[in-house]
């Protein structure tokens, strides 16, 4: 075991070898030949010794946990995950056969599964933060939101007073982060979400992060204002190039109702709230005002403030300032200016 873990596959298979001269039909031995064999792509020879092994010693985990690795790279996965299982029905608390089964199935996607074992493993070893982080995602993956919250909360009750987990630092942030992320996914839960960002705010060492999440959950409140004031903020910041921050900016200037706040704060890439819904000519001339008046001057090397009105303009004004656009960029030499307007025209399908 010690020359497999090594990778000194030669060592291994002459001390296996050394074994064997003497105990010519010890299961382990000759699974874990095979599974070193299998290393130095002797694929048939190991499939042979791995199943004289188990013939040899079916009451031992090694030689299933050795049957299940040698499934594994076979990308045969159910059949590694039987194997899994029956090694832990003679060793059931065999903390490497649990991660491994538990890889295994998060992979398959067996959910359910991956739940049992996360808190099997937990229940060994619940000293260790990782696998109450690993049970919590369970939780996450399985739909199970309160579950996973739950998780998190009892996590940080087992801590000290005056941990280094509850200090601010970056696993301490992130850890608030995502338990933000899975209170967002509850539905009706804004006002809890919001009550939880002010709670971690000096723990939070993304403050973009944290922003950007506080704006979400003033949207999805009707809090337009405390929103609007959230974006701007954002900007002072430097997220002058992110176009869901913009589309924030948007959906608070225009008072928008909740459901088109939550799609607009999920649009990625180039898209925003001007791709997302239809807006009347009132709405489109308020934020143009906007985008001239108050962005323009204050991001003036903003390339996004400069294309976000193309996308509100139609007829000669968007001629002209398409005229514009173009003209600055072909004179820097922009190689990706084609694709960037691209999505700026619609082509009708005529019958």
């Amino acid at each position: 075991v010690k020359h497999y873990e090594s990778k000194q596959y030669k060592k291994g298979i002459k001390a296996a070898e050394n074994i064997l001269k003497k105990f010519p039909q010890h299961g382990e031995t000759l699974a874990m030949k095979g599974l070193t064999l299998n290393c130095m792509s002797k694929r048939e020879e190991a499939h042979d010794y791995v199943r004289r092994g188990l013939r040899n010693d079916m009451r031992s985990h090694v030689c299933w946990h050795v049957y299940g690795l040698l499934y594994r790279t076979d990308r045969d996965y159910n059949e590694a995950i039987k194997a899994y299982k029956q090694a832990l029905r003679i060793d059931p608390e065999n903390l490497q056969i649990l991660r491994d089964l538990s890889l295994l199935q998060i992979q398959m996607r067996d959910l359910n599964g991956f739940v049992i074992t996360r808190h099997t493993i937990l229940n060994l070893k619940p000293n260790n933060k990782v696998h109450w982080l690993a049970f919590a995602l369970s939780k996450h993956l399985s739909g199970d939101l309160e579950g996973a919250i739950s998780v998190i909360d009892c996590y940080i009750g087992t801590l000290n007073e005056g941990a280094p987990e509850l200090r601010r630092c970056f696993e301490s942030s992130e850890l608030a982060m995502y338990r933000i992320m899975v209170l967002n996914e509850i539905p009706d839960n804004d006002k809890s979400v919001l009550e939880h960002l002010e709670k971690c705010k000096d723990l939070v060492t993304d403050m973009r992060a944290w922003l950007l999440a506080k704006g979400t959950a003033l949207l999805k409140l009707g809090e337009h204002g405390r929103a609007k004031a959230i974006f701007m903020e954002l900007f002072q910041r430097g997220s002058t190039e992110e176009y869901r921050v913009h589309s924030g900016l948007m959906c608070g200037i225009l008072g928008l109702d909740k459901v088109t706040c939550d799609l607009a704060m999920k649009l990625e890439a180039t898209d925003t709230l001007v791709t997302l819904i239809p807006l009347s000519s009132k709405q489109k001339a308020c934020l143009l005002t906007v985008y001239k008046e108050v962005l323009g001057p204050m991001m003036p090397r903003s390339n996004v403030v400069k294309r976000i009105p193309l996308t509100l303009l139609e007829g000669d004004d968007l001629r002209e300032a398409l005229g514009t656009y173009i003209r600055r960029d072909l004179t820097k030499g922009v190689p990706f200016l084609g694709s960037d307007l691209s999505s700026l025209f619609v082509v009708e399908n005529k019958p």
